[in-house]
């Protein structure tokens, strides 16, 4: 039983746990004054205070209730199965003494204590009940032991070597008197106290551990960041930096511990004032941010955005003062391809749907301002399916590609021609001076869609449908204008294809 709760246990710890409690676990050390002279109740005796003991270690490490309560089972079975054994060899020789009674009484209430302080956990907090239980068990199992079971051994011996019951009865109580008494006092108060300091040296030891391990991780987050770090002392002067700080300003840890971050600045519009001003924030509201130019070990200089923060000890003092760097550049160019990405088609790098919504919103107010004219194109691919089909995904992607880039050649430069669906297209012509200079446009599209791509080795051709409607005849709003082209298309379609229609 003892061994299947250190398996249980030691698997639910951390790896370093089961070496610690190996080395901890000695709250109520094994003497062998203990011994009462009978082998297998000294070795019974023995695995209770092992058990006393890993109840103890686990207190300190504040396990969980599952493995708490493994460990209350395992004791509460481990001393029924001692006291069964050891009232055996009482009953063989003792059956019918009150001696016996007494000492099978007091088993019996040992056993409903276990089970009442076990089922307090659930109205207490852990800690209060380990407590509880092991100064109790300390005390009970060293009196008991050393009293009751030191009497019972010795009068069982004195029967075995052939005594009279009487005469053996009054020769182990003569040899229990005396200092006995004193030796069990002794021994309780010894344990209370070693119990309690054991108990507290643990928890310190644990909570010296945990703080390390917490330290050891944000030494491994600053020394792993991509931010640059460094901290200086109450004045402002560099003491530590962390590699992303020497990755993005040159300088290694030598040649900036020791310099007052303010000269490394570069800012020529700042000024003093502006400096002190700053650390004065700092100081006072325990942050600032903002942005600052300084001076890299090649001479370049680089605007960073700098968060200082101040840092206090015990006495509430500002004792150092940490700065972290991001570089603005970096995050105006991640923002600017973050809305690249979230306005262009990623195939074929044209606006999508959502960026010619804007541009065709900016094109009617500026039309309506001007009194200009503009058309909306709506182009859908005829049989793009079957090319997927027949030569694969890679294939009609490349074709999608290809047929962007003609189709930005043939209009102007400050016209829009966009990707709104898998082979559907929309071109947006703005400063039209009349209807007549469209059809010209539209056959070049034509013929550009319609030339043969060389693809995969093979010569693939395709044609499109293109419906067309203008602004101001054929509506007024975007959502209207899109929707007629969207119609015009479809009568180029039910009328064979490969053609285009300006809305009537």
């Amino acid at each position: 039983m003892y061994e299947a709760a250190i398996n249980h246990i030691t698997s639910r710890a951390s790896v370093s746990t089961p070496q610690v409690l190996e080395d901890l676990a000695e709250i109520f050390p094994w003497s062998d004054n203990f011994a009462v002279g009978i082998e297998v109740i000294d070795n019974q005796h023995k695995r209770l205070v092992q058990l006393i003991n890993l109840l103890a270690s686990h207190l300190a490490y504040q396990s969980d209730i599952d493995t708490l309560n493994h460990i209350f089972d395992e004791l509460a079975n481990y001393a029924s199965y001692h006291f069964e054994s050891e009232e055996r060899i009482w009953q063989e020789h003792l059956a019918a003494t009150e001696l016996n009674r007494n000492h099978i009484h007091e088993h019996c209430e040992f056993s409903n204590h276990i089970r009442g302080l076990h089922q307090e956990i659930a109205n207490q907090s852990i800690d209060s009940i380990v407590e509880k239980t092991l100064s109790y068990l300390t005390q009970w199992l060293a009196f008991h032991i050393l009293e009751s079971d030191m009497r019972m051994a010795k009068l069982c011996q004195r029967l075995i070597n052939g005594e009279p019951l009487d005469q053996a009865r009054l020769q182990a109580e003569e040899e229990m008197k005396g200092a006995v008494g004193v030796l069990v006092k002794t021994i309780l108060t010894m344990y209370d106290s070693l119990t309690t300091r054991t108990l507290q040296l643990m928890r310190e030891m644990i909570a010296r551990q945990k703080s390390e391990a917490r330290l050891r991780l944000a030494a491994d987050v600053i020394n792993h960041t991509l931010e640059a770090i460094c901290i200086t002392d109450a004045q402002g002067r560099i003491m530590e930096i962390n590699p992303a700080f020497s990755y993005a300003t040159g300088f290694a840890e030598d040649e900036v511990c020791g310099r007052a971050l303010q000269d490394l600045e570069s800012d020529p519009g700042i000024q003093e004032s502006d400096a002190q001003a700053r650390w004065n924030t700092v100081r006072q509201r325990g942050h600032w941010s903002g942005s600052i130019w300084y001076r890299n070990k090649d001479g370049s200089n680089r605007e960073q955005w700098v968060t200082l923060s101040a840092i206090r000890n015990e006495e509430d003092q500002i004792s150092h003062f940490a700065a972290i760097f991001s570089n603005v550049g970096d995050l105006i160019s991640d923002q600017q391809e973050l809305k690249r990405i979230a306005h262009h088609d990623s195939l074929t790098g044209l606006p999508n749907r959502l960026l010619l919504d804007d541009r065709l919103e900016l094109a009617l107010a500026h039309a309506e301002r001007n009194r200009h004219m503009l058309a909306i194109c709506y182009i859908d691919l005829d049989g793009f399916k079957p090319v997927n089909d027949r030569h694969g995904h890679d294939v009609g992607d490349q074709l999608l590609q290809q047929l962007a880039l003609r189709l930005k050649q043939v209009v102007r430069g400050e016209d829009t021609v966009a990707r709104v669906g898998g082979d559907e297209f929309v071109l947006l012509l703005t400063r039209l001076q009349s209807s007549a200079e469209l059809p010209p446009l539209l056959q070049r599209l034509l013929q550009q869609i319609t030339a043969p791509m060389e693809l995969a080795g093979q010569s693939i051709s395709i044609s499109a449908s293109i419906g067309v409607v203008l602004y101001p005849q054929h509506g007024q709003d975007k959502l209207s204008l899109l929707k007629r082209a969207d119609e015009a298309m479809y009568q180029v379609k039910a009328k064979g294809k490969s053609d285009f229609c300006i809305l009537d």
